[in-house]
């Protein structure tokens, strides 16, 4: 999967406008005019309030050239089959339909209607981009927050329970294309979101989106921090096409050297500060037994 695209035939046309709201280093940002790039003019995006919504702009700016329709938090998947449905009934079968939604209005507010849109097999493509918590409004946690993150809403010992894995979630209703991406790997992104255009039915992006202002970091390192949530094994990049799971790219490739200790991706990272030493050493147990059976089950 990766390689098969170069920065040197990479499309240059640009489906985002330059000068948008987004903030400084925004892993979002990144991965939006990546992503609008494989999916290609012919599209319609559906987007429920997020910082997407701030990125687009209001009516009557917007901030890219294709056509969106903004929708409630957790309609989501239904606003993108309804969209579906209206193109049927204008014979219009080859304009793709994406939704592009946060974290929150995936693995939190918007998974009933993402799970019955998978259930039906609806045909578009829906992107949860990933940056960890409700930014948008004030840094509360979500549902795929980490262990231990300080958010606004767990601000005294960080988030007690751990990461929601949404993509093993999507992948349980047995759909044909579950990936997941990183803003820090953008070629990666890009090919992905290539493949899932070919692929019929319902088709699951999740991208690890680094957020400088809730995350606590300089935002020069997003790129630096995205892929090292990689090398440390914290996040995996993998495909899952027609039920065989597949490590790809960067994670694949940590298969064959020793993974980054967690605490270099903590340290980074203000959010991380209530992490206990106790805490650390749980977290890198768990990275370790997960690199143990995927080079006992998979064929690298």
């Amino acid at each position: 999967m990766s390689g098969q695209t170069n920065i040197l035939n990479l499309p240059e046309e640009e489906l985002v406008h330059p000068g948008n709201r987004a903030c400084s280093g925004c892993g979002l940002g990144i991965a939006y005019r990546i992503g609008l790039k494989a999916l290609g003019k012919d599209t319609i995006l559906v987007v429920p309030p997020s910082c997407l919504t701030v990125l687009q702009g209001l009516y009557p700016i917007a901030a890219t050239k294709l056509p969106c329709v903004n929708v409630t938090f957790a309609s989501t998947a239904a606003a993108a089959t309804g969209v579906l449905a209206a193109l049927r009934a204008q014979k219009r079968t080859t304009t793709t339909v994406s939704a592009w939604a946060g974290d929150g209005g995936t693995s939190d507010i918007g998974i009933q209607a993402l799970s019955g849109a998978c259930e039906r097999g609806e045909n578009f493509i829906f992107v949860c981009y990933d940056n960890e918590a409700y930014m948008n409004t004030g840094v509360q946690r979500s549902g795929t927050t980490p262990q231990g993150v300080v958010t606004t809403t767990t601000p005294i010992f960080g988030k007690p329970q751990q990461k929601k894995d949404v993509p093993s979630i999507i992948a349980a209703h047995g759909i044909n294309y579950v990936a997941t991406t990183s803003a820090a790997y953008p070629l990666d992104l890009y090919d992905k979101i290539k493949k899932a255009k070919t692929i019929s039915g319902l088709k699951y992006i999740h991208i690890h989106t680094p957020c400088p202002a809730g995350w606590g970091f300089d935002p020069r390192y997003t790129i630096k921090i995205g892929k090292l949530a990689v090398e440390t094994g914290l996040y995996d990049l993998y495909e899952i096409e027609y039920s065989k799971f597949r490590l790809t790219g960067e994670s694949k490739k940590n298969l064959q050297k020793k993974l980054v200790p967690v605490n270099e991706y903590f340290k980074t990272q203000s959010r991380f500060r209530k992490l206990s030493e106790s805490q650390i050493s749980d977290i890198q147990k768990q990275v370790d037994e997960k690199r143990k059976r995927y080079l006992t089950t998979i064929d690298s």
